[in-house]
């Protein structure tokens, strides 16, 4: 499949991941464009033992997870006050989403992706665990653990 297709099948997906995961839509656009660049470039390995989007969402993840680990990213993130950080999905603040949000971005790396997999994208945990090349156990746990965490901060204002 040409990467032009790609991108038509599944980009909005892969933007909203990259958002969600970075918590800017700037930066997400810019791991938006690196990931079906690196995708262009791994299209020939490409093996076809999962679905396009969980290969696709692999290649996003590891992209967004290089981004984090930046020192110029940790700069930029202490310097922007939590609310710029909140703007998930959209361009326009969802004001009841916003400690929910607040408490998806405080959670530590591995239980954040999960939770964005399991209910930004709609994966099931076999293909979560596919694409983190996890036991599927371990995603139950880390999904599980990541909504305590979440009951915790949130102090019973919404059900998990």
């Amino acid at each position: 499949m040409k990467i032009e297709e790609l991108i038509d099948l599944y980009g909005d997906d892969i933007l909203r991941l990259c958002t969600a995961y970075l918590g800017d839509r700037q930066l997400a656009e810019d791991a938006f464009q690196e990931t079906f660049f690196k995708a262009w470039k791994a299209q020939s390995r490409f093996r076809g033992d999962s679905s396009e989007k969980t290969w696709l969402a692999h290649i996003a993840v590891n992209t967004c997870r290089d981004v984090l680990r930046s020192g110029w990213f940790r700069m930029w993130r202490r310097s922007k006050p939590i609310e710029e950080l909140l703007h998930l999905t959209s361009d326009t603040p969802m004001p009841e989403d916003s400690p929910v949000r607040a408490a998806v971005l405080e959670l530590p790396g591995q239980y954040r992706e999960v939770v964005l997999l399991y209910y930004d994208q709609n994966m099931k945990l076999k293909e979560i665990a596919q694409l983190l090349h996890l036991p599927q156990n371990t995603v139950a746990t880390r999904l599980r653990r990541a909504r305590k965490q979440l009951q915790k901060s949130l102090k019973g204002e919404i059900e998990l």
